[in-house]
């Protein structure tokens, strides 16, 4: 009997500024971070011991050992006695919080299976540093390593596509990649009334791991030149790569640029989703658009 259900939602990171790099060596960031309406599921059940199960689409070569992040969320909340399951639709490895967004869902849900507390911010960034803004959920501004998290203007419903040429980029190498240590920070965030808008603003934005990504990566130049291909309004990839967003207009067009995108690149990872707005907890699109 399933006890708890929560829902990870992928991770968008619309800009990601690299503003300086501390004394230990991490990065420091300034980044506005929305939220799909489409991710990964987890399920708590009554369970002696403490076990990870995991299904799913994307469930191939996913290591279910002790240090995936659901189990060392479960241990940081303090339970031991848990059937986890984990319903695997994110690719991993691919700079849209996957494994963050787990564990922030396996806190959440542990909250309503077992009582759990939530631990302390210090902690839950000890997990990785997209935990605590995947355990807020909603679109903010993330700062600092990832323990700074501010509130923006409510960012409206924007139709997008995700893309991933199936390939893993790792965040370690990434940023050895990087040629710079201290970009400017990002402006303030304005309120955005429609898509264009905030494509225009993001237009004046960036990320600033694409061209490290994209030299480890050729294959998300790719991506991004189809996006664009495809009539979206804006393409960008998104944290470390190597997934891509681009924004359109309307649903519709999203939907449709979506089945074009499959049908030519049957190798890649293609999903219509809406960014931002904000998703109701528990709620995903499992459908195949």
């Amino acid at each position: 009997m399933t006890k708890a259900k929560a829902l990870a939602r992928a991770k968008i990171n619309l800009t990601l500024h690299v503003t300086g790099q501390r004394q230990d060596g991490y990065h420091l960031l300034d980044s506005l971070v929305v939220f799909a309406d489409y991710g990964d599921t987890v399920s708590v059940h009554e369970a002696e011991g403490l076990t990870l199960r995991i299904s799913g689409p994307k469930a191939a070569g996913l290591p279910g050992g002790e240090d995936n992040l659901v189990l060392c969320a479960a241990r940081l909340a303090g339970v031991s006695d848990a059937l986890i399951t984990l319903d695997k639709h994110l690719p991993a490895a691919a700079g849209i919080g996957g494994g963050s967004a787990d564990a922030a869902a396996t806190l959440r849900a542990l909250c309503i299976s077992h009582g759990a507390a939530i631990p302390t911010p210090e902690q839950i960034l000890e997990l990785g540093a997209d935990v605590p803004i995947c355990l807020a959920g909603k679109s903010l501004r993330m700062g600092g390593i990832g323990e700074r998290i501010d509130p923006v203007p409510a960012i409206p419903p924007l139709p997008a596509i995700l893309v991933n040429p199936g390939l893993a980029v790792h965040t370690p190498d990434v940023f050895r990649a990087l040629t710079f240590r201290n970009g400017t920070p990002m402006p303030d965030v304005p309120a955005f009334s429609s898509v264009a808008d905030c494509a225009k603003w993001l237009a004046q934005q960036r990320n600033d791991l694409e061209g490290p990504a994209m030299q480890l990566c050729p294959s998300i130049g790719d991506c991004l030149a189809a996006l664009r291909d495809q009539n979206a309004v804006f393409a960008r990839m998104s944290g470390s790569g190597a997934t891509c967003f681009g924004l359109f207009k309307t649903p519709g067009a999203a939907r449709a640029e979506c089945h074009a995108l499959r049908r030519a690149h049957p190798e890649w990872w293609v999903q219509a989703v809406i960014l931002g707005g904000e998703a109701p907890e528990g709620q995903s699109r499992r459908d195949t658009t």
